[in-house]
């Protein structure tokens, strides 16, 4: 027996707007596809969130012994400024700024985005397809959705058409937004656009002379509105019906919306059961922003180099602390808030590494079968991972217990906590000990060296400078350079 035979899991479907029972549509396989990044810049940290929650859930799913094929693209192409269908594709607009070719940038960016994701040890998804690879079934898409009577031509572009596609579908299923309010919410277009209404969007625009990135079609030489390309992909590798859905809730509209629309004037089906959303990344209480300043990026996150945190934080360290919040829930990243992830990471890392010293007894004091399960139990509801680490925090109380002899596991038993708590921590949450060996020793260095800068301090203070230049010269020859700024002596290791 399969253990997803054995456990019940359900799932928050932004659908209902409820937990429901998770039930596949092929029974011991799964289909997932989730938005990928548009490939213009480096990686944003929020991104990064969404990924990892989904890495998290294809991580169970697979331990559940799931046959899941995870669809997850990548955007180089089509994905207009502020997501409208006007302005200038942000990969071209780049390319252009740079003075390089749109590929370039493409691969730049998508180099990096694996590279972080590589990082904070991520599981590749089964399938990466591009937009640009996808062209051909976009347009093909988009002559259904035509001959369905959802779209129009002008000038050269396609564009869906809302009113009509809403006169005998529910445009507004997932967001729970009413085309109604839509409109009376909407501007006028005051002749500043082809579509017949503001909320019609575009699945084909024609190209302006001088807009590089383009594709011959029936309509025009163009490319592809925004929307089109997860459809097209997404139905492709998983079917016109498939499991499940995932994206950051910024996305759940328009994009999402504009996803089931074209997928039920194409094919008249929906194509999702299970529609999941994760939540926003906040930094230090305040939603990040490029405009405020108020932002920071992985690579600065994981080398400290940035105005906001003390310190740098290993990769598995900032999974943990993703972990202690559900995915449905807004995240706010802190200082105090990772230090204290850290501490208890290192506290699970050094639990795990004293299960091979622990010594079986006679009897069992600690019921493992049915903590094991409260595991499950905690993963099975929505993925609950605080729940679980809350568990994991428990065996390690219990280990530490038994290592001093408050509490007794048979062999058997012992073997069971040590199968499940590794099992969790490391094959569903994705964390490594790396961090735990590396980082722990780098934490022991830095609060040596700050001793030292503090005793260099004091003995400046007291005008003992033989003293201060001796721990300064002798750090130096161990290859740690002391560097005295304005208010603050900080150091690097050479």
């Amino acid at each position: 027996m399969h253990l997803y035979e054995a456990q019940q899991l359900t799932i928050y479907n932004t659908l209902s707007g409820k937990k429901e029972v998770f039930k596949s549509l092929e029974p011991g396989y799964i289909g997932m596809y989730v938005c990928g990044p548009t490939v213009y810049s480096n990686v944003h940290l929020g991104n990064v969130r969404t990924f990892m929650s989904f890495d998290m859930v294809f991580r169970y799913l697979k331990h559940l012994g799931y046959k899941v094929r995870y669809v997850r693209n990548i955007t180089d192409a089509g994905h207009l400024e502020n997501d409208a269908d006007v302005g200038e594709d942000k990969i071209t607009k780049k390319a252009r700024l740079e003075q390089i070719e749109p590929m370039e940038v493409v691969q730049r960016y998508t180099v990096d985005f694996h590279n972080i994701l590589n990082t904070f040890n991520f599981l590749p998804p089964s399938i990466e397809p591009t937009a640009t690879g996808h062209i051909i079934e976009q347009i093909e898409l988009i002559k259904n959705i035509i001959d369905n009577g959802f779209a129009y031509i002008i000038n050269g572009s396609v564009y869906f058409d809302v009113h009509k596609f809403n006169e005998t579908n529910n445009y507004g299923i997932l967001s729970k937004r009413k085309l109604e309010d839509l409109i009376h919410n909407t501007r006028t277009l005051d002749g500043q656009s082809d579509k017949k209404n503001p909320q019609d969007f575009a699945l084909w625009k024609r190209a302006e002379p001088q807009h590089i990135m383009r594709w011959p079609s029936p309509w025009s030489d163009g490319f592809p509105g925004w929307h089109l390309e997860c459809t097209a992909m997404s139905t492709k590798y998983l079917g016109d019906n498939f499991d499940i859905h995932g994206g950051g809730m910024d996305l759940k509209f328009p994009h999402h919306e504009c996803e089931i629309a074209q997928s039920e004037a194409a094919k008249g089906t929906a194509p999702v059961n299970y529609w999941m959303h994760t939540n926003m990344l906040h930094l230090n209480g305040q939603r990040m922003s490029k405009s405020t300043g108020n932002v920071v990026n992985p690579a600065e996150l994981l080398s400290g180099n940035n105005d906001f945190f003390s310190k740098a934080y290993a990769p598995s360290v900032i999974r943990f602390f993703n972990a202690q919040c559900s995915y449905r829930s807004v995240l706010d990243l802190t200082d105090d808030g990772l230090g204290a992830s850290e501490k208890g990471f290192h506290r699970l890392m050094d639990a795990i590494d004293t299960l091979d010293s622990l010594k079986a007894s006679d009897t069992s004091t600690f019921d493992v079968v049915k903590w094991r399960q409260d595991c499950y139990n905690a993963m099975n509801d929505d993925f609950n991972s605080p729940v679980l680490i809350a568990q994991l925090f428990e065996a390690a109380k219990q280990v530490n217990q038994i290592k001093s002899g408050g509490v007794t596991l048979t062999s058997e038993d012992l073997e069971l906590l040590k199968k499940t708590i590794r099992e969790f921590t490391f094959d569903v949450l994705g964390l490594t000990t790396m961090a735990s060996s590396s980082n722990h020793g780098t934490d022991k260095l830095t609060a040596a060296v700050e001793i030292l800068i503090q005793l260099r301090q004091d003995a400046r203070a007291n005008k003992d400078f033989a003293l201060s230049d001796k721990i300064r010269d002798e750090l130096a020859a161990k290859g740690i350079q002391l560097n005295d700024g304005k208010d603050v002596t900080s150091f690097t290791i050479n």
